[in-house]
Parts: structure tokens; C-alpha cells; sequence
């Protein structure tokens, strides 16, 4: 995973034994991607349930390796994920937290596109202020994406929207 995130080129690059964790201890809220006819790692999507909020998704990190960029991988994993937590959540809604620089178009659609598919509004709010998040001033806001409350897959009719 932390190969796949240097490799990615855009995002902030996590120890190896941050992604152990996400790996094991968050695996529940996680998920993976690889090729099958190789097992080499495609994507990853790393979340997890923020404490007393067990309604939220916090995706962390989005990584699709640059060779299967724009076949909708991202996409796929996001939705299978958000039908995962909503299946262990019995049906219960959940929503989808991120967040993400104003200058990334490709999350911003990523995000966009689900709550379409979903059918759910999508709003933002301030978060995390540049000055928090690098003293240096190298790194932009990244304001946070609230998708949801889904309560279904785009493709299971049985369920329904909130």
C-alpha cells in the first residue's frame, strides 16, 4: 500500500506500519484492489468508523496505481466498501466523510459521482485550514465532503434512500 501511494505521486505517503494498521486493525472499513491474474495491488481505499460517529465512513486515502487510472477502479471500490458498511451496519445509513483539496479534481469527482449513483446530496464545510496542516505553507485547505446518508447500493432496489 505505502508503494502504491508513492507510486500514485499525489499522495501524502504513511509509514509502512500506518498501512499495516489500516490493513488489520481497520480492514472492516478498508478495501483492496489487485489484478487477478497477478495479485499485484491495483487500489486501496483505507477508512474508518470516527469514535461515537459508528454512522460515518472517513475515507483517509484513495489509490489507484497509474496503470488502471480512468477504467472507474476508484469508483468500483467506493462503492463496493460504502455496500460493505451498510450491509454490516444491518441496512443502517451511512455517510461518507473526506476531505479534500479545492485544487483535487479527480477526489472531487470521485465523491461527486457517488452521491449521484447514490442519489444522496453531497456538501462541503471548512475542516482543516493549510496553516494546521503545514507550517510551511505548502499544502492547501482541505475541506471536508459530507455524501449521504446512503442507505443502499445504486444497484439493490431493496433498500432505500433517507
Amino acid at each position: 500500500m505505502r508503494r502504491l501511494a508513492e507510486r500514485t505521486g499525489v499522495l501524502d505517503v504513511n509509514s509502512t506500519y500506518a498501512y499495516l494498521l489500516w490493513a488489520t486493525d481497520f480492514a472492516a472499513t478498508s478495501i483492496v484492489a489487485d489484478a487477478p491474474a497477478t495479485g499485484a495491488l491495483l487500489g486501496y481505499i483505507t477508512g474508518y468508523h470516527p469514535p461515537a460517529r459508528p454512522e460515518v465512513l472517513f475515507v483517509w486515502q484513495v489509490a489507484v496505481d497509474p496503470a488502471a487510472q480512468g477504467r472507474g477502479l476508484g469508483g468500483a471500490m467506493l462503492d463496493a466498501l460504502v455496500a460493505r458498511v451498510c450491509a454490516d451496519r444491518d441496512g443502517g445509513p451511512v455517510t461518507v466523510e473526506a476531505t479534500v483539496a479545492p485544487s483535487n479534481s479527480s477526489s472531487r469527482a470521485l465523491f461527486g459521482a457517488l452521491a449521484r449513483r447514490h442519489g444522496v446530496p453531497i456538501t462541503e464545510q471548512p475542516r482543516f485550514g493549510a496553516d494546521l496542516l503545514d507550517l510551511d505553507g505548502g499544502h492547501e485547505d482541505e475541506p471536508m465532503l459530507r455524501i449521504g446518508p446512503i442507505t443502499r447500493h445504486p444497484n439493490n432496489p431493496e433498500r432505500r434512500h433517507q
